[in-house]
Order: structure tokens, then sequence, then C-alpha cells
């Protein structure tokens, strides 16, 4: 599925420009394009702080939130790449704590351009030959790496020795690229995996498990699975994580949802499972309320999208687009609602399972409001709207945006019942939504 960016800063839009029209920015999996560029730039992968690299299905973004916030409670500074951005290109490359400036993005996106224009990189590569690029050029004590696609062959898979490589929950999505069974998925996964480099894990079905265990055996690595090498559990308002260390007591996590905790426990784990970054036990406890991770269950304050509907209403966002995510999603939604009516706006990109998304979500959805995911080859609203139908979402219609999608919705509630309203389905339709809201990430 084709990447877009644009910017409000002349300078960076140019080179976005350049770099659209070079490699439309379609997900091209291997390593061969990624390690020429680097190598033309110096190998800038060569020269990054202690690295953590972080795969998954789902949870991998909050897995690096919370490793973010526990670096920065201990007083540190981390280097953060994630993808894809909500709203400013810049979301992509946080540099020692801060979202890289576009002044120092224009010239980097030059830089990377001008050295690798005949190697034909994508969007995913060049993007990372440039933040591999700033990391080396500002001074920090961590380097946080997710993952794009996959795993083994995905761009950022170039750094040689990190501090620790972990694995989030594994499930069924890309498989043009990575394959139809959850078994070829883990494999791929755990491509990261690197010599003498612990590998952390989630606990998965005994076949994945084995995937995983087969790949980081070849690799010459340790897995350190939940179950087996550390575990967690949440008593009351407290998460209670424990290993051969000891014991690591937190609050729960400020995200949203039930599956937090054991995202945060992960990279609790990551982080105790490794030797060359120390972090105490209270950046521990102090990541699970400080971590921050847009458009993952998130409740939209007061803004101009929050506004179109009735007072007392609930506006949350996540860009959650494939059955795993949709799991976690319904169970959270459900419970924030407390019995009231939960209305969902959705759109999502064409090559994602609608049905497997929409299915969490039927028992109790009141209505659902179809609508494109603008610039992006999406499914047709009339199309989702026939799947809520099919799966007993009798209360469904299409909408040309969001804001009108809400409009719709605030004309046929009741006044006296302020509604809980969900919009899902992809992370461009929730970047959209944050900026219309001036919610902008920072």
């Amino acid at each position: 599925m084709p990447d877009h960016a644009t910017s409000a800063d002349p300078a960076v839009q140019f080179q976005l420009d350049r770099l659209m029209a070079l490699g439309p920015g379609a997900d091209v999996l291997g390593l061969d394009r990624i390690t020429r560029l680097l190598a033309r730039l110096g190998d800038p992968q060569l020269d990054l702080p202690p690295v953590i690299h972080v795969a998954g299905t789902n949870g991998k973004g909050s897995t690096c939130a919370f490793l973010r916030a526990a670096v920065e409670a201990a007083g540190m500074t981390a280097h953060v790449y994630t993808s894809p951005h909500l709203v400013r290109f810049n979301e992509r490359i946080r540099v020692a704590g801060r979202l890289i400036e576009d002044a120092k993005l224009a010239a980097l996106l030059a830089e990377v351009l001008d050295a690798g224009a005949d190697i034909g990189a994508s969007f995913f590569e060049v993007t990372t030959a440039v933040a591999f690029l700033a990391f080396t050029r500002t001074p920090a004590d961590v380097c946080i790496i997710e993952v794009g696609l996959g795993g083994r062959l995905d761009a950022t898979n170039v750094i040689p020795a990190p501090a620790a490589t972990a694995i989030a929950q594994l499930g069924i999505d890309h498989q043009a690229f990575l394959g139809d069974t959850a078994e070829a998925i883990a494999r791929e996964k755990a491509g990261i995996a690197k010599p003498g480099v612990p590998l952390v894990t989630m606990a998965y079905p005994p076949t994945v498990a084995d995937a995983v265990a087969a790949v980081a055996t070849a690799a010459g690595a340790r897995v350190h699975a939940r179950g087996s090498n550390w575990s967690f559990r949440v008593e009351g308002d407290r998460l209670c994580y424990r290993d051969a260390r000891g014991m690591v007591d937190t609050p729960l996590p400020a995200l949203a949802g039930p599956h937090q905790p054991a995202n945060l426990a992960l990279a609790i784990a990551t982080l105790r499972h490794q030797t060359r970054v120390p972090i105490p036990d209270a950046a521990l406890s102090a990541a699970a309320i400080q971590a921050r991770w847009p458009a993952r269950m998130q409740r939209l304050g007061d803004g101009p999208l929050h506004a179109l509907l009735p007072a007392g209403a609930e506006l949350w966002l996540d860009g959650g687009h494939n059955p795993a995510a949709a799991d976690a999603v319904a169970d959270t939604i459900e419970r924030v609602a407390h019995g009231r009516a939960v209305h969902l706006v959705l759109g999502m990109l064409s090559n994602k399972d609608a049905d497997g998304l929409l299915a969490p979500f039927a028992p109790f959805a009141a209505s659902l409001t179809a609508v494109p995911v603008p610039g992006h080859a999406c499914h047709d609203p009339a199309e989702l709207v026939e799947v809520a139908h099919r799966l007993g979402i009798t209360a469904t219609a299409a909408a040309a945006d969001v804001p009108t999608a809400l409009r719709m919705l605030a004309a046929r509630v009741a006044s006296d019942a302020p509604p809980v309203v969900l919009v899902l389905g992809s992370l461009y339709l929730a970047g959209g939504v944050l900026e219309a809201n001036d919610e902008l990430p920072d």
C-alpha cells in the first residue's frame, strides 16, 4: 500500500515530492537497496547508541512508547523511529526526545535522496536512512526502532548488534508480504533476532512459539518468553511483574485498554533482559503513567470534531485495522461505555479484512457509519455498510467524511442519551481526525 506525506514547510515538501517521484513508497521488502544506500551515507547504522528493536503485528508502537517513557524517566534521552506518521511526517523521527525539526529534516531528505537517486529505494527505506543519519548526528543514550513491516527483510533490520530485540503480539496481517499462516508470519517477525542478543517475546501458541524459537536458535539468540522467563499479573490497580531478577510493581498504564498491561510488561521485560542500558525500577513505574501513543484508544478532547456531537458525548479514536487489534479495541470500548450505546465510524484501506475487524463489535454496536480514507485506496463505504448488515449491525449508513458522519449521528441520537463514538479502521484516517480536532501529535 503506497505511503503518503505532506508538509506545511515548503523545503520539506519539496523533498517529499522528490521522494514520491523517485519511488511511490510501495511496500518493497529486502535489504539490498537499504544496504547500498546506507553504505553511500557512511553506514550510520553502525554508529547508533544502544538499539532496542521491536517487531510485532499489534502493540509494537505502544511498547516503544513505554520504552521511551522509561528511558526518559531514568533521566536519559532516546532517539525513536516509528511508523506511520499520523499528521506530520516528522512524527516518524524523534531525535533525543523531540520531533525532528523541519530544517534538519529537509536537509537530511535532500542528502539521502541525492546519494541514492539511482538505487530505487522505497519511501520507507529512504525514511529509515534519514532517521539513522539524524540519530548519529545528535547524541542520545538509547535508540528505539520500530519495525515497519515484518522483520527479516524490513529496512530497519540492518542493525548488527542491538542491545535487545522484542516481539509484541502476533496476528495475521500483510499476508501478501509475510505469509498466510501465523507460523509463517512469526518466522518473519523473528528475523530481527541477532547473535548473542536477547529476544524478548510475548506468550504465543505452541506452533507459533516453536517457529520463533527455531529462527532465534539459528541466529544464535536466546528467547526470553512470557510464561517461561518472565510473567506479570494485574492486581487491582497495579501491575506485578516478575522475572529471575525479582519483582517490579507499577501502576496500571495510563494508555487505555485491557491489552496495555501486557505491552507495558513486555517493555519492562525487554529492558530488564539487556545489560547496556541501566533503567531503575522507579523509571519503569513512571513509564506506566507517562507513556503516550496517539490514536490508540485515545479519548479526544474538546475540538472542532468533538463539538459536532451532543453535549456529554465521548469521542474515541483508534487506528487498529486487523482482527487482533479489533478484539482489544472492542473489549476496551465496551468497558468504557458502561452500557451506553456505542456508535462506530469506520474507514478502512482496501487491503484490510473488514469482516474480521467488525466482527468483535457486532454484538454491541448500536450503529455504524462508513467513510472513505482520503487519499488512499480504501473500501467503498457502501461495501462496509453491507459487511455491517451481514454481521447484524442494522443501523448503518455511508457518509462522505468523518465530520459528516458525526453530524448525521448527532441528528439521530436521543438528546438524553449522549453517545460513545469510536472512529476506527485506519491510522491514515486517524491522522485526519486528529488534525481536524486540533490535536496534533507532539
